[in-house]
Formats: structure tokens, C-alpha cells, sequence
């Protein structure tokens, strides 16, 4: 069945939910022609997109020429593992995988603490000052950047370049980006891949402890990560490493703050470790940082009653799926002690995030040392992005309760 949907109208936006709820109502996938994609609406379709060979990330390249100004953010892409397929996919994981498994997060787990305590400071001083304060801009932001930068061994002081670089590549992911976003896009792509090459061949002549020398020493026998395969990957890190993490954390704490009961609660349980893992959890379903998941049919496929033709594209409603009542009781209620919680904000099948234990660290350290140090804490002033894609707050303003 057709649908007709406006993924960018302000009302939509601002809260999809209700329009996401009486989709699944209509079918467990549906047919978008303005778009021209289908769109999953049930937990088990999202789920089965995921996880269905047949349905592969296919790039499909913008540059008519070498020359062309979307040649980088063409191989950005191509080289990535977010946009490939085995056995290139496979490649590609195992070489950043092994990277990523010589224990670099883990190591990062006290300098994230202290980042976030050095971070607060700053914060509980502006609100000391002014009785309010942007914790997005204080906090949310720069702390995942930050992380980043030291997982990768940049220099701190490049985060706001870094961050600026990153916004400009991911509002290419929302539905229609304007012409001004895309050039935006094509600067920053030259610009961050050039940062990046200048950086990985200081790590040949200068290794150090961290991921990016990892990255540019991996072998799997013979093989590793080309030049380009190697800024890629950096890139997509970065995009993917902190995205997820500033919006679940906005998203995340703006569906605990408005429950002063549950707020209590969670203040009460900070010291229980499996409480705060709850409770990250909660965050990242209730109010999901990334909403829209693109794959393409390699051959006709049959699921929850359409058939998707090969060619076509399905996107995956990661949003819809996280507040479906066939598995989540009360689904529209934030719930911080919620258990089970199979939700699927990191994806599932052989696309499954990366750096979802990173995020999940960053965000547990974040949001318990933010309310160990301010307490009970109010919104007051509160902005959304204006995207769906990539579903997040420009600003978020608390003062004390």
C-alpha cells in the first residue's frame, strides 16, 4: 500500500511517533512513492532488512568525472564499511575490527571520566553564572569529539574543525538536502580527507599507542586498509562515533527529565552499575539518534507480504521499530529500568555498529557523572534539529530543579 509522507514537514520532525504508529497499522512495510522506497514499520520487518543478504548497502556514485567536486565524498563512501558488501565488507571489518580489539576502548575508559569531569566544570560554571545552560553545547558535543580524538591520537584542540567537518558529511543522509548543504558537504570531504592523509603519514614516520597507528599497522597476512581505505574508515568513525552518541545522549536526557518521579529514581541508582546500563539502553530506544537505515534489493525479495524488486530500495525505520508494542510494552513510555530491551538504534546483521561499545561507554560515564554533579535538573528551553534522519537537539537548556 502507498503512502504519502512528508519526512522533512516541522510537525512530522518534531514528533514522528504518531505519524511512525498509524504506518504500522497500515502494514509491516509500505510503499513510499514520492520517495521511492518501502518503508519498514514493525520491530520484525526493520529487523529482517537488517539482516537479509539480499538487501545490500549499495553506493551509487555522484561524480561524472575525476574531477568532479563529489569525486572524495564518492570514495569516503565507497571505501567505508558502512557503504560496501562482502567480501569486501568482510575485509574491511576484520582489518578495523582487529584494530579496534588491541583493548583501545577500553583503555580510554579513565581519561573519558575525566574528559566528562573537566567538561562538567565548565558546565556547572556557566550555570552557576547564568542559572541555565546549554548542555548540548556544554557537553554532549564536544565530549564524544573529544573521545574520538583521543582514541585516534588527534589533537584535542582540532574537535570544533573536526565536529563542523562531520555535520556538514551526515546532513547528505537526510531525505533532501539543499544545494547549499551539498556544497558543504564536498568542502568538508576535500578538507577532513586531507586532514586525515596528513595525519595517518605522521603515524608511519611517528607510531604511537593509539587507533590510528593500529589502523595504519593492521595486517590480516599480507592485507591492509589502502590509503583511501584507511581515511575512510577514520572518517566514518568520526561521523558515526559521535553522532550516535550526542543526539542518544540529548535525545536520551530529554526523555528522562520529563519524569521528575523516574529522574529520582535514576539519581538514587547511580552507584549500580547495571541501573545505568538500563538506563543508556532506554535512552538509545526511546527516542532513537538514528531513525533511517537505506538498503537496496540485489534480487526480488519477498517479505511481511510485498515483494521488493531487484533494484529497489528499503529503508528501515529504526525509529518505529523501537516503539513497537508487538515487543515493548507501553512503548511511548521512557521506562530507565527497562529489561529486556532488544531495541535496534546500533542496527543489526553484518552492518551492526562498530563502535556501539564505545557509544555505550561514552554515554553510561556522561550521563551518571552529569547527574552525580548537578542533580535533579529541568529542561527549559529546548530546540530539534530540523531533520528526521538523524533525529537530535541543537539546543537543550536546564537549570537546576
Amino acid at each position: 500500500m502507498s503512502q504519502s509522507l512528508d519526512l522533512s514537514a516541522e510537525a512530522f520532525v518534531a514528533d514522528p511517533y504518531p505519524t511512525l504508529a498509524q504506518l504500522r497499522s497500515v502494514a509491516p512495510i509500505v510503499r513510499h512513492d514520492d520517495l521511492g522506497l518501502w518503508l519498514t514499520t514493525t520491530h520484525a520487518a526493520a529487523n529482517d532488512v537488517l539482516r537479509d543478504r539480499r538487501l545490500g548497502r549499495i553506493f551509487r556514485p555522484r561524480a561524472a568525472s575525476d574531477d568532479d567536486p563529489w569525486t572524495v565524498f564518492d570514495w569516503l563512501h565507497a571505501d567505508s564499511i558502512l557503504d560496501s558488501e562482502p567480501p569486501k565488507h568482510t575485509r574491511l571489518r576484520r582489518l578495523v575490527a582487529g584494530a579496534f580489539n588491541r583493548g583501545h576502548i577500553e583503555r580510554l575508559r579513565p581519561r573519558v571520566e575525566q574528559i566528562a569531569g573537566e567538561l562538567l566544570s565548565g558546565l556547572e560554571a556557566r550555570l552557576d553564572a547564568d542559572e541555565r545552560v546549554d548542555v548540548i553545547e556544554t557537553y554532549a558535543e564536544p565530549l564524544p569529539v573529544l573521545v574520538i580524538c583521543e582514541l585516534l591520537g588527534a589533537p584535542t584542540s582540532d574537535w570544533k574543525r573536526l565536529r563542523d567537518w562531520s555535520q556538514a558529511i551526515v546532513r547528505m543522509y537526510e531525505v533532501a538536502p539543499s544545494a547549499e548543504a551539498q556544497a558543504e558537504a564536498q568542502r568538508a570531504c576535500a578538507e577532513f580527507a586531507a586532514y586525515v592523509e596528513a595525519l595517518a603519514a605522521e603515524r608511519v614516520e611517528h607510531p604511537g599507542d593509539d587507533l590510528l597507528t593500529a589502523l595504519v599497522e593492521e595486517r590480516d597476512g599480507g592485507d591492509r586498509l589502502s590509503r583511501r581505505e584507511l581515511v575512510a574508515t577514520v572518517v566514518l568513525l568520526l561521523n558515526a562515533g559521535h553522532e550516535a552518541s550526542v543526539n542518544g545522549f540529548g535525545n536520551g536526557l530529554a526523555s528522562l527529565l520529563a519524569d521528575p518521579e523516574q529522574l529520582a529514581a535514576v539519581i538514587d541508582s547511580l552507584d549500580d552499575d547495571a541501573a545505568v546500563a538500563r538506563l543508556v539502553e532506554e535512552m538509545l530506544r526511546h527516542d532513537s539518534p538514528l531513525h533511517l537505515f537505506e538498503r537496496t534489493a540485489t534480487a526480488d525479495v519477498e517479505l511481511h507480504g510485498v515483494t521488493i524488486r531487484e533494484g529497489q530500495k528499503v529503508a528501515a525505520l529504526l525509529g518505529a521499530a523501537n516503539r513497537d508494542p508487538a515487543v515493548f510494552t507501553d512503548p511511548d513510555r521512557f521506562d530507565a529500568a527497562r529489561e529486556p530491551n532488544p531495541h535496534l538504534a546500533f542496527g543489526a546483521g553484518i552492518h551492526f555498529c562498530l563502535g556501539a561499545p564505545l557509544a555505550r561507554m561514552e554515554l553510561q560515564i556522561s550521563v551518571r557523572a552529569l547527574l552525580r554533579r548537578l542533580g535533579p535538573v529541568r529542561v527549559v528551553e529546548e530546540h530539534r534539529r530540523p531533520t528526521f534522519v538523524l533525529r537530535g537537539y541543537e539546543r537543550l537548556v536546564l537549570e537546576r530543579a
